[in-house]
């Protein structure tokens, strides 16, 4: 038998996490004289580099003297909040990892509540001591007074604290005094983290993960909690509908570094991925073949937010990607469905259009993105939540949403929440910041965070997570301003767009390719505009003193896909291929508007 410890690490977006586990498998590697790998071998999507987030939850393990450390990387945000829950199962302690400058953020607390309750025992690594006026004792102080609001036991608030420079590849007790290497860390995690218990009996595995393989096909992951798994044995899947279903293991693999190998036998305890099981789902219990005895299921997180997901017509259409008929675009919706948890998708209005239902507008644009560097071209249309029915009473997704701002920009701050029905539950000062707690819609917080760092000229940190049902709080007033709407199909003249200017904050650059119907910038006032900007200079041969004036355009307005997500209107979708992204009106001719607005 092994020795194993299980730990998942906790930490907000962009504290560090990734990094250092990235250090502790190459300090691994290196005490067993392997190759160095890469940077980053975490995130190994392009998606997770560029933004710096974990979108998947992953595991490894790190060979260190006679142990296994199985580390399982939890996401930061909230949206991902189903794969959280998942992965605190297989572990038996954590790792809190808090930035020695920002200290404990809204979403270290949302994981670190869940880890609390489940009973985990914490490691707390306060990352990032080498930056500026960082505040390594105070930060360390906060994590305390945070897992006592939390309701942690005493064992809980009895933790151990690590500080360091996971950049450097350091760790150390005392922060003034580096050490050499990250060794400190892991001794200290194989002091403080509970071997995980060896439970006898008949086998049973409650499937917390899953993986894709095109050759094998899914691969059920999950912590072995009793007896002992074996290759080519017979096994009942315990469905979480109380349906019993017989199966066979094909072959069984342990995580080993950043790979997995092939082994006979797992023993309760460690974690495996199993292959030749059909037809699973998270939750599903792998039990004994004769008495199965099923484990609770794991509770995901219902999506809250829907999205109309269409193809491509516009007049540019299968210019830039592959993939642009509905077959691809369904094809590849389904495949999505395999793995990716809190996500639903049903058939739209038209045959080539879908309703994709997430976790939340992130969750979303994730999967829009995603498809469009793989060359797709598609539409979607304005995110909507998903209202339930409760005992009759019509209720909504509210979240729960913190922001910091400094104290003078409190008033704005809270003006705008309280206009999308947000309800203040307290505030706090902090230094020379002010900490807000809100209540709000979900429909309410779409657009909010660019509104507000408006605002607060970028000084606001926003952060929410999904709290729970509750009846419906009435109607919103989102976006007020109209669109500006090209009239005509060309090049975009910088001479048309200069005389325009008083119009509106334009969204193109002069030179651009445009279409009849495609949204071009922002009105100044309530209501559509159609304008000409193709519409080019006459020539004549009259001189006179002002007539060769330059046209001097502001720099347009530049959105991200989250951004164009939030900012659309009811009428309008956003065009996504893998080079560009456009705003455009669902109908483009301007007679066709006009006759289904007068319809309404």
């Amino acid at each position: 038998m092994q020795n194993i410890r299980n730990i998942a690490i906790i930490a907000h977006v962009d504290h560090g996490k990734t990094t250092l586990v990235d250090k502790m498998i190459q300090y691994a590697l290196l005490t067993r004289n392997a190759e160095k790998m890469g940077e980053l071998i975490l995130d190994n999507n392009d998606l997770e580099r560029e933004r710096g987030i974990t979108i998947l939850a992953k595991n490894v393990s790190v060979p260190y003297k006679n142990y296994k450390i199985n580390i399982i990387d939890t996401p930061g945000h909230a949206d991902f909040g189903g794969e959280v829950e998942r992965v605190l199962n297989m572990a038996d302690g954590v790792l809190l990892l808090v930035d020695a400058f920002e200290g404990t953020m809204p979403q270290t607390r949302f994981v670190l509540q869940k880890a609390i309750e489940m009973g985990k025992k914490p490691v707390v690594v306060v990352n990032k001591v080498d930056k500026l006026n960082c505040r390594p004792d105070e930060v360390n102080e906060q994590v305390f007074d945070l897992m006592f609001t939390l309701n942690a036991s005493e064992d809980q608030l009895d933790f151990k604290t690590m500080y360091g420079s996971a950049k450097q590849g350091w760790m150390s007790a005392d922060w003034k005094n580096p050490s050499k290497d990250i060794s400190p860390l892991l001794d200290l995690i194989l002091e403080e983290i509970p071997a995980p218990a060896q439970e006898e009996g008949t086998c049973q595995m409650l499937i917390s993960s899953l993986e894709y393989s095109p050759y094998v096909g899914r691969i059920a992951i999950g912590r072995v909690k009793r007896g002992v798994l074996k290759a080519n044995q017979n096994v009942t899947l315990c469905k979480r509908d109380g349906s019993m279903e017989k199966s066979r293991i094909k072959e069984l693999m342990v995580f080993d570094g950043l790979g997995k190998k092939k082994v006979d036998s797992v023993v309760s305890g460690d974690i495996c991925a199993v292959v030749g099981i059909d037809g699973f789902e998270i939750g599903d219990t792998i039990a004994d073949y004769e008495n199965p005895e099923a484990l609770p299921p794991i509770s995901i997180d219902e999506p809250t937010m829907s999205m109309l997901f269409c193809i491509n017509d516009s007049p540019f259409f299968g210019k830039e990607g592959k993939f642009v008929t509905s077959r691809h675009l369904k094809e590849r919706l389904e495949k999505e469905l395999e793995k990716n948890l809190a996500l639903r998708v049903k058939d739209g209005v038209t045959s080539d259009s879908f309703v994709v239902s997430g976790r939340g507008v992130l969750h979303l644009s994730v999967l829009i993105e995603t498809m469009r560097r793989e060359g797709f071209e598609l539409q979607v249309g304005q995110p909507k939540v998903i209202d339930k029915n409760i005992n009759g009473v019509r209720c909504e997704p509210i979240e729960h949403l913190t922001i910091d701002v400094p104290e003078d920009m409190v008033g704005r701050v809270i003006e705008m929440t309280t206009r999308r029905k947000g309800s203040l539950l307290h505030m706090d000062h902090r230094e020379d910041r002010v900490h807000l707690d809100f209540d709000i819609p979900a429909r309410g917080i779409i657009g909010l965070r660019s509104n507000l760092l408006t605002a607060t000229q970028g000084e606001a940190i926003v952060a929410h997570r999904f709290k729970g049902y509750e009846p419906y709080k009435g109607e919103i007033e989102m976006r007020t301003n109209g669109s500006l709407i090209a009239l005509e199909t060309g090049t975009a003249v910088a001479y048309a767009m200069d005389k325009l200017q008083d119009r509106g904050k334009f969204l193109i650059f002069p030179g651009e390719e445009i279409y009849g119907g495609q949204v071009i910038g922002e009105h100044t006032r309530i209501g559509d505009l159609t304008i000409n900007v193709c519409k080019t200079k006459k020539l004549t041969n009259v001189r006179a003193s002002g007539t060769d004036e330059k046209a001097v355009l502001p720099p347009p307005l530049q959105f991200s896909l989250e951004e164009m997500l939030e900012y659309i209107q009811e009428d309008e979708l956003v065009e996504v291929t893998p080079k560009s992204m456009r705003i455009r009106k669902i109908y483009l001719d301007e007679t066709e508007r006009k006759r289904r607005q007068k319809n309404l």
